[in-house]
């Protein structure tokens, strides 16, 4: 695996990845959410049931995660009873220590002391803890993996996001888009460290403006998707 410091300067390709328990919100509260992300010009990624198969986690879809400026994590009733959402988790708060991505928990009918400590709550669901257990029975309660899960619910659970518990969900996903949205404009952009061709551009723009003429106002346009964010400099 490569260092921190060379890590945390790859390309990000998607603004925001999507980690979520399928069949819990994937056809409403999820594709709601993924349309006002991409109405807002916020690329988003979310991932198919094809990069869903086996145990691990699909290369395709750790390269997904590294490459997003922003993950946000759609803890549902059942999202611990997956051990492949456990994975990815573990992959993103991975990436959170080692790559700068900026991660925020979406509680989705779930308390988040639930999802940081499963399994110790008084009169609250027991989903997590349950889930949490049938995993122990399975791999050992000592097992490596296990702990690692433990260790990236309590960590993720443990910071600030948004709970969701039952209401409106149309004013809960419009304030999501607006904080991502503003923290996406804090962000500085990722620029090529050796843009190819850009000098011959950077030349026809200045003779094009002759910038050395005080006889007129030049203006440039700037063409591209609404709400969207350039990688490169014009």
């Amino acid at each position: 695996m490569a260092s921190s410091s060379s890590s945390s300067k790859r390309r990000r390709s998607h603004d925001v990845f999507l980690s979520f328990r399928g069949m819990d919100v994937r056809n409403n509260f999820l594709g709601h959410l993924y349309t006002a992300l991409d109405q807002r010009g916020i690329n988003t990624f979310v991932d198919s049931e094809e990069l869903r198969k086996g145990e691990q986690i699909s290369p395709a879809l750790m390269e997904a995660i590294e490459e997003s400026r922003i993950a946000i994590v759609v803890f549902s009733e059942d999202y611990a009873s997956s051990s492949w959402c456990l994975e990815e988790l573990a992959q993103i708060m991975e990436c959170k220590e080692q790559r700068d991505l900026m991660v925020f928990p979406l509680f989705y009918k779930v308390e988040p002391r639930e999802v940081r400590t499963p399994g110790h709550g008084k009169g609250e669901r027991q989903s997590y803890g349950e889930a949490m257990a049938a995993h122990e029975v399975n791999l050992g309660k000592d097992s490596r993996k296990v702990k690692k899960w433990k260790k990236a619910l309590f960590g993720a659970g443990s910071l600030s996001g948004w709970h969701f518990t039952d209401g409106y969900e149309a004013g809960l996903i419009q304030h999501i888009v607006q904080e991502i949205s503003i923290q996406l404009d804090r962000m500085p952009l990722d620029v090529a460290k050796y843009p190819v061709g850009i000098d011959s551009r950077v030349q026809e723009l200045k003779t094009i403006l002759d910038l050395h003429s005080k006889d007129n106002v030049r203006m440039v346009g700037l063409w591209g998707q609404g709400g969207g964010r350039e990688d490169n400099p014009c």
